[in-house]
């Protein structure tokens, strides 16, 4: 499917107007069959949609990526997710050349240097993967919500991602915050216990802080950039 299919944009958002998570992935996976596939990074949003495909047995893959600096919670909860619905998640890798080649001239933790450098990093360790874990699907669900940042909040909840030729499905995005949790204790879904310490946006160890009283949703990753840089070129709108 092409971006010069809006027509059927449209008749997708109408489809799926009204319809409950578990119902508008069940209709997607029906009529893109084995060519959907999830993003995880084990959030609470990302664990709520987990929750749905795996619990019903939905026909549509998932996959986290795996930078290598990850929190050691996050690695926990990606396990219990396994053990709790009999999966095995697939994780998809930095390239080891182009890692390497990026470490050995500008040192392991160079992100902290310049906005370029930061960039660079997020290039090699999460886009690039992104790219091959999305070859040849034509759906990309995700967890993003109009909370987590202003830059979301006038998302649609099907878009057209040109970078990657790909629909992408925001099931949640009107979800707020206290719905997401409620759910998660409803279902008694595994999530990671950063949460509870104050940590909303959960990345890359280096570039995730918990989030103080009365700052933004994305105030803990990259702390020490401007705010309108913070995005690591996953979601491009």
């Amino acid at each position: 499917m092409s971006n010069n299919n809006s027509i059927d944009l449209t008749s997708l958002v109408y489809q799926i107007g009204g319809l409950k998570v578990r119902e508008s992935l069940e209709l997607l996976a029906n009529k893109f069959s084995g060519k959907i596939t999830f993003s995880s990074s084990f959030s609470f949003e990302d664990q709520l949609i987990s929750h749905e495909i795996l619990a019903n047995q939905l026909p549509i893959s998932i996959f986290t990526l795996d930078t290598g600096r990850l929190f050691s919670e996050t690695y926990s909860v990606w396990n219990s997710t396994n053990e709790r619905y009999n999966t095995h998640i697939k994780a998809y890798y930095p390239q080891a050349e182009a890692l390497q080649n990026f470490v050995a001239e500008k040192g392991p933790n160079s992100f902290y240097e310049s906005v370029e450098n930061r960039k660079n990093c997020c290039y090699i360790r999460k886009v690039e993967p992104l790219k091959r874990a999305l070859a040849g699907n034509e759906v990309w669900v995700t967890g993003l919500r109009a909370e987590h940042s202003p830059d979301r909040e006038n998302l649609e909840i099907l878009e057209w991602d040109e970078s990657n030729n790909i629909i992408k499905y925001h099931p949640l995005l009107h979800y707020t915050t206290e719905q997401v949790k409620a759910e998660i204790s409803k279902y008694n879904i595994p999530y990671n216990p950063l949460h509870d310490k104050g940590f909303v946006s959960i990345g890359c160890l280096p570039c995730t802080r918990a989030v103080k009283p009365g700052e933004d949703f994305r105030a803990g990753r990259w702390w020490w950039e401007d705010a309108s840089k913070k995005e690591c070129g996953l979601h491009v709108h």
